[in-house]
């Protein structure tokens, strides 16, 4: 009896560790903001993408969209995909809600809502749209998986398409 409690013990131990790790990095629930000027943010952000050459991740949804939440919170919690991420992009997140849709920049970018949330919208330093990509082609099961993830952000890095880097074939 007593090992069995010891054992129930350890697992219950196990199980709760398990959580708290899950838990270091929570879910931001405020993620996109429905009173940010998304055209001034945007500009902001292909500035800031320019100068620092890299490109701008637009990741488009809202705090009312599971998937989005999930993605975002799968980047900050995988440090090869925070690196990369954070290497190559400046990020900012439109907001499509009810209290803000967005359409115009929407329209701007052609649409990208027509494949569902998120949509991430891959500009150049120029502000020039360069990748529309469907988020369901990243998933893998219940979540987003690392790998594709991580092919998504390299292969629209502001390295993979510069001709420079694209000689050899």
């Amino acid at each position: 009896m007593r090992s069995l409690k010891l054992s129930f013990f350890i697992i219950i131990l196990s199980i709760n560790s398990l959580l708290a790790q899950d838990m270091l990095i929570p879910i931001n629930k405020k993620l996109y903001d429905p009173t940010s000027d998304a055209k001034v943010e945007i500009a902001n952000a292909v500035k800031k993408a320019k100068k620092e050459g890299k490109h701008v991740f637009l990741q488009i949804g809202g705090n009312w969209c599971g998937w989005c939440l999930a993605f975002d919170k799968k980047v900050k919690s995988n440090d090869t995909l925070r690196k990369a991420l954070e290497k190559n992009f400046v990020v900012y997140h439109v907001n499509f809600s009810k209290e803000n849709k967005n359409l115009d920049i929407l329209a701007s970018l052609g649409f990208p809502q027509r494949f569902g949330f998120p949509v991430f919208v891959i500009l150049d330093g120029q502000g020039n749209r360069l990748h529309t990509q469907n988020s369901t082609n990243l998933e893998i099961g219940k979540g987003h998986s690392t790998q594709k993830t991580l092919n998504f952000f390299n292969n629209w890095s502001q390295s993979a398409i510069d001709p420079k880097n694209n000689d050899k074939w």
